[in-house]
């Protein structure tokens, strides 16, 4: 069995991706931001980061932050892994980044093609949005009386151990590039979502629809984040939803 590297591997995805790789019987180092012994900032890099892709043979790059600075931590995962000689990166990026221009996506999107010019093997797998962070969305929008949502735009959340399931697979493989999508089972309106949210949180809310403007309002509602030919996910939102009320 092969020594991999996950980064962000106390994450949401990160976390699952590695209890699946050692299930599985492989040597599993989790980088993080505060876990030893690899307490690692990417963003800084540095003997923290050399130490922990020393004799590693794949890394899964699921760290990130929507605060800033991905590109960088990028540059130096990267970097190190040529001085190492890890033969295979595997990373997670989103559909749509290279259609909907989201700054977060486009940051994405910059990171797959960093990662494809890097001169090591790689893998790039696209997933549409988990169904936690759709969650955590509406969440958040439901602390107010009035649910509003952006108008005509749908989503295809998909189940995190699915997407966890699939890295995991792609990392004991060989470097394969840019693999096929995985969308989630269902295209569903974002009210449709919203509604389901509320009614499992025992929340009244009124939802209404908002028209908005704008590029990536018009990518969004257009669909450009939407896999529909690659509907491949299992997992359901209602189910997920009925997982976290058990």
């Amino acid at each position: 069995m092969t020594t991999i590297l996950v980064t962000g591997g106390t994450g949401t995805l990160g976390r699952l991706v590695t209890e699946r790789l050692r299930a599985d019987g492989h040597e599993v180092r989790v980088l993080s931001r505060r876990t030893r012994p690899y307490a690692v900032d990417l963003r800084e890099g540095g003997a923290g980061l050399e130490a922990a892709v020393t004799g590693v043979d794949t890394v899964v790059h699921c760290a990130t932050t929507q605060t800033g600075g991905d590109e960088k931590a990028a540059g130096n995962l990267v970097a190190a892994a040529r001085r190492a000689g890890v033969r295979h990166l595997v990373y997670i990026s989103i559909v749509g980044v290279d259609r909907v221009p989201f700054p977060y996506y486009r940051t994405k999107f910059a990171v797959e093609k960093l990662i494809e010019e890097s001169g090591l093997g790689w893998t790039v797998l696209r997933t549409t949005q988990f169904h936690d962070l759709l969650v955590r969305m509406l969440r958040g929008l439901a602390k107010l009386p009035v649910v509003l949502l952006p108008a005509g735009v749908r989503d295809q959340p998909i189940e995190v151990a699915e997407a966890a399931a699939r890295l995991a697979e792609l990392a004991a493989g060989a470097p394969a590039g840019r693999v096929e999508d995985m969308g989630g089972p269902e295209i569903r309106t974002s009210e449709s979502l919203a509604r389901s949210y509320l009614k499992a949180a025992g929340r009244r809310r009124a939802v209404v629809n908002v028209p908005l403007w704008g590029k990536t309002y018009r990518a969004f509602r257009d669909g450009g984040h939407l896999a529909p030919g690659l509907a491949v996910g299992k997992g359901t939102f209602e189910q997920y939803l009925a997982g976290r009320r058990g």
